[in-house]
């Protein structure tokens, strides 16, 4: 017996070996299965696919749905998550499942809102990567709560008017976007006039076209006139897609002139008296003259004409609460640059603040937030805009020389809320303008709203952290350092994002890999 123990035993030893082996082996692929299951795991810093999100502050399209705001409500609210779409939200908390794939997360009291939709971007890219570029920029969205952003059709080589132009972009676009990215094309005269590229552009998926009513800047994307912009617009009402117009026409006028001469080209005031409010009025005293046929049963019911980075909050938003009121399909944007600073504070030589339209003085802006709070205002957007270093010109400060633009994609939420919540801008506000009224304009109908069937594109902020934008802070801008906000302290501090279900940034830390979706219209 004994000798047959022995015998036995090692080819025990080895069945034994054996089991344990194959039992560590299906373990380790239970263990990967969902990585496997689901290849996007590099995409997001959350390993799970199905989970709960909970907080006493949720901006909901029924407003801020708290124990604290509604009395009716005696927890906070849960948003469930499924692969990449809200499935639903409830009042209280949710139990966990029992799967180890599913989890709930809790963020006390911090405000869980929906992600930031900036339709109004420069990315540069392809052909200026050394400007930004879709890595580095849509990298800086993420880390600010901005979850979509739209690309403009300049300043990248070459621009985006064709349907060839796009497939460019998109090229360069491939594994390189943490947020999810959409595309405006270019209306320039060449293609205003030939009704095929322009329709080959938009059945190729650009959600509505761009065009300037002076000079961009850019040689390849001229300005157009109001006559293009007619042209363009009929062909925009059959696909039922915007109109965005850079609205300023140059006017001479020998007062602003002698102005000029008095202060140098160091001097804001020189460059703010080359561009002064007639050149939007003039621009949109043109423009209010067509959308009159976008009305109901018009020649142009169908199209729409959105103004862009509006800075006159005087005769030139008259016009355009006036063309509302006779129900033409018109819309306007302004920039956080424009309520947050203005004229009489900008350094001399300091050109990281020259834009186009110009940051103009105090009055303004204070009636801007007048436009912004009542409603007259549709939305913001960053009109992100950056460059290379050389072309601002810092040394020399030259504001007639200098490139314009603002940097600030990464800040859009906190720029907008410091400066809002003086103004009593509520969250509710900060995400209607931010979210849904921008996921509108751009067509984007599963996104803008924390809404059952949406995309899960999600911020995580604390409105009350402040913090210093300072060389210790995390910036993911290409050239941080050409950004007007650096120095500022701001309010409201991002936590984390997620785009459609995935954690894309956490903690000044990005997914692995870049797994936005290029947005592309039907």
């Amino acid at each position: 017996m004994e000798h047959f123990v022995w015998r036995v035993l090692p080819l025990l030893t080895i069945l034994i070996s054996l089991v344990v082996f194959f039992y560590l082996q299906d373990s380790y692929r239970a263990h990967l299965h969902p990585l496997v299951k689901f290849p996007r795991n590099k995409c997001s810093l959350l390993p799970h696919r199905h989970f709960w999100i909970t907080s006493k502050r949720i901006v909901t399209p029924q407003g801020i749905i708290s124990g604290s705001v509604n009395s009716f409500i005696c927890g906070p609210l849960t948003v469930e998550i499924n692969e990449g779409k809200i499935i639903s939200v409830i009042e209280g908390y949710s139990k966990q499942g029992k799967s180890k794939q599913e989890k709930i997360i809790d963020y006390g009291d911090a405000v869980v809102m929906p992600g930031l939709i900036d339709v109004h971007v420069h990315l540069d890219e392809p052909g200026r990567t050394a400007w930004e570029g879709f890595d580095t920029g849509t990298r800086a969205a993420s880390a600010g709560g901005v979850t979509t952003v739209v690309d403009m059709p300049l300043n990248n080589h070459p621009t985006t008017v064709s349907k060839e132009t796009l497939k460019l972009k998109l090229e360069a676009a491939e594994n390189k976007i943490y947020v999810d990215v959409g595309f405006w094309g270019g209306l320039i005269p060449e293609n205003a006039h030939n009704t095929s590229i322009l329709e080959g552009l938009l059945s190729a998926g650009v959600l509505g076209l761009k065009s300037f009513m002076c000079s961009s800047g850019i040689s390849d994307f001229p300005l157009t006139t109001i006559h293009h912009i007619k042209e363009g617009l009929s062909v925009l009402a059959k696909y039922r897609r915007p109109l965005l117009v850079h609205s300023e026409i140059q006017q001479h006028s020998k007062k602003h002139l002698e102005l000029n001469d008095k202060g140098g080209p160091r001097a804001y005031l020189t460059y703010l008296h080359t561009r002064p409010p007639s050149w939007e009025e003039a621009a949109i005293k043109e423009l209010v003259g067509v959308t009159k046929d976008t009305r109901k049963g018009g020649p142009l019911e169908g199209a729409h004409v959105h103004i862009v980075h509006l800075s006159d909050s005087s005769a030139s938003l008259d016009l355009i609460k006036e063309a509302k009121s006779r129900g033409d399909s018109i819309s306007v944007e302004t920039c956080p640059h424009y309520l947050a600073f203005s004229s009489e504070e900008i350094p001399n030589g300091d050109t990281r603040f020259k834009c186009s339209p110009p940051i103009r003085d105090a009055y303004n802006r204070e009636k801007l937030w007048g436009a912004v709070l009542e409603g007259h205002i549709d939305l913001l957007s960053s009109d992100h805009s950056p460059t290379v270093p050389q072309l601002k010109l810092l040394e020399e400060g030259d504001f007639l020389k200098a490139w314009g633009g603002v940097t600030s994609l990464q800040f859009d939420l906190p720029v907008t809320w410091s400066y809002g919540k003086k103004h009593g801008l509520t969250l509710e506000q900060l995400s209607l303008l931010w979210s849904k009224k921008p996921a509108t304009l751009a067509g984007l109908e599963s996104k803008g709203a924390i809404a059952v069937g949406n995309h899960a594109d999600i911020v995580v902020w604390k409105p009350e952290v402040e913090f210093d934008l300072n060389e210790d802070y995390p910036v993911f801008l290409k050239h941080p350092s050409l950004s007007a906000y650096m120095g500022r302290r701001l309010s409201g501090k991002v936590l984390e994002t997620f785009v459609r279900g995935n954690l894309v940034f956490k903690k000044g830390k990005h997914a692995h890999a870049a797994c936005g979706v290029p947005i592309l219209a039907k």
